[in-house]
């Protein structure tokens, strides 16, 4: 499997550093900035995935009424401005994957697309419906960031190193099962044999959501597929 030249420059929420996240504007400036990639989230109306879909990060953001729908992001994102540039489409609940499905289809961005998500039983739906289609496994499968709280911090340093040692042959398994073709891991997850276990098993890893130029060149170092930040001005600086 032949690598590019650097990794892909991924555009988190578009690039939320710039203009406010998961919105057209957003995904402008990203390209704007020459990203490869653009990542965006995508959110049922109601927690059962019934309801409208809005590209929204989670209910806060949704509640503030300023997310577009999925329709408005992805016609937004099928223009000749957008052409050749690859999208991310994060999925943060179950219950509306083969909804997404369809709309990207419609879209004609279906190909361009891989679907990413924490939700292992999303990624057997999509497999299932649409075997073509690239999906990515997101680790881990946490709401907050324990490292922002002193309280649980320590612990959650002890269970960080625990899974990093288990990270890379879990990995390998799900690629190699075909559970997923990527894996996204949040950055403090990623080694030189997380990347090597990833490759060897034929998959690509991305590595979200970095805003330091310094961790940007160890990641692509490395040789990460990958690195998702919120402000693609890094990838030059």
């Amino acid at each position: 499997m032949s690598r590019p030249p650097r990794p892909r420059r991924v555009g988190h929420k578009g690039a939320d550093h710039i203009a406010p996240g998961n919105t057209p504007a957003s995904f402008d400036a990203a390209v704007a900035h020459g990203v490869d990639m653009i990542e965006f989230d995508v959110l049922s109306e109601r927690p059962d995935g019934t309801g409208e879909l809005y590209l929204a990060h989670d209910y806060g953001a949704l509640r503030a009424g300023a997310a577009p729908t999925l329709e408005e992001g992805l016609a937004h994102l099928a223009q000749d401005a957008f052409a050749g540039v690859e999208l991310d489409v994060d999925l943060k609940l179950q219950g509306y994957e083969l909804r997404v499905l369809d709309a990207l289809r419609r879209h004609g961005l279906l190909e361009r697309a891989l679907v990413s998500t924490m939700e292992i039983p999303s990624l057997a739906r999509l497999r299932a419906a649409e075997p073509s289609l690239r999906l990515g496994w997101s680790v881990p499968r946490l709401r907050r960031d324990p490292m922002r709280s002193p309280w649980t911090r320590v612990p959650a340093i002890g269970w960080g190193l625990a899974y990093r040692t288990a990270l890379p042959r879990r990995a390998a398994a799900a690629i190699r099962a075909g559970r997923a073709d990527a894996l996204m891991a949040q950055w403090r997850l990623v080694t030189a044999a997380l990347v090597r276990r990833v490759h060897a098993a034929g998959g690509e890893l991305y590595v979200w959501t970095v805003d330091d130029a310094a961790t940007i060149a160890r990641l692509e170092a490395l040789g990460v597929d990958g690195v998702i930040s919120n402000d693609p001005r890094l990838f030059d600086a």
